[in-house]
């Protein structure tokens, strides 16, 4: 759910060197994952009370209990496709954890749009993300790699992602330090629009089906107002938010669709195994390009 990272790394092929390509690309998927899986930012384990509105009682009681069961799992995987207009799709997989600092692995393969199709022709299909505390690392192809005298990941610290123009990189950032899977429920809690429509069965799960719509502009309550900064910084103007809670309080499926400032998106993630174990190593310094350093190649 974001659009001016992305936005700016469309058109920058013959402008930037190649190998900075690679890196506006790695930030490009990873903020997409980011924006439409991860936490609202902050602190995850803090609840957002519904504004007076048109929230229904008991199901806003629900969701408040999705919080806390959310942060007592402390990890889960998850798989998802993102896909936001002409400009990109991807699908991902691979598990987070969030019980202390964020950590993570993931697979994101490029499916379809412009920047996908820039990729191609740099001969890249997907890549391997890690989520440590410092930093997301992003694992390139061999011919990325030989581009980047060798090295085979580059780090984005999460204090260079922050510095990125338009307020973007923060906001990135701040995804990226908070992994729980809390964001739909945030919104759905701050727009005092949450409703229980139904109860399904989704991949073998019983489950209850919540849904509600979410404006920017009109975001209250207690938290939003540091949710209503960050989707104004990624372009979010409105979207739709339905979530399907299992019998333990722990979300099973979210699907997100709405517009931003650049076009229509939607994001459909799927969540499995709480509690999983979690690790992601840190890759060997020789064999890592920095983000920073890659973008000081565009002499400017």
């Amino acid at each position: 759910m974001r659009g001016r990272i992305v936005g700016r790394g469309i058109g920058i092929r013959g402008i930037l060197p190649a190998a900075a390509v690679a890196a506006v690309a790695g930030v490009a998927a990873l903020s997409t994952v980011a924006a439409c899986g991860f936490s609202g930012g902050g602190d995850s384990h803090k609840g957002v009370e519904p504004s007076g509105g048109r929230a229904d009682a008991r199901s806003a009681a629900a969701l408040r209990a999705v919080q806390k069961a959310t942060a007592r799992a402390g990890s889960a995987r998850v798989e998802s496709t993102t896909a936001m207009g002409g400009m990109l799709s991807l699908r991902t997989d691979g598990a987070l954890g969030w019980s202390r600092q964020p950590v993570g692995t993931l697979r994101i393969t490029y499916t379809g749009g412009r920047l996908a199709d820039t990729m191609r022709t740099l001969n890249s299909t997907s890549l391997e993300a890690r989520v440590l505390p410092d930093a997301y690392y992003a694992k390139v192809g061999a011919t990325f790699a030989r581009r980047l005298d060798g090295r085979h990941w580059i780090k984005y610290a999460y204090d260079d992602l922050a510095s990125l123009p338009g307020g973007s990189g923060a906001y990135l950032t701040d995804q990226l330090r908070s992994t729980a899977p809390l964001q739909p429920v945030r919104l759905l809690l701050a727009s005092g629009d949450v409703r229980k429509v139904g109860e399904e069965t989704v991949r073998g799960r019983h489950t209850r089906h919540y849904s509600g719509t979410v404006t920017t502009a009109d975001l209250t309550g207690e938290g939003a107002a540091g949710l209503k900064k960050q989707l104004e910084q990624a372009g979010v103007t409105t979207e739709t938010v339905d979530i399907w809670v299992d019998g333990r309080d722990l979300l099973v499926k979210k699907v997100e669709r709405g517009e931003l400032s650049s076009g229509r998106m939607s994001s459909t993630s799927y969540y499995r195994d709480y509690g999983t174990r979690v690790s992601a190593t840190k890759p060997p310094e020789a064999d890592t390009a920095d983000f920073k350093e890659l973008m000081s190649r565009r002499g400017s």
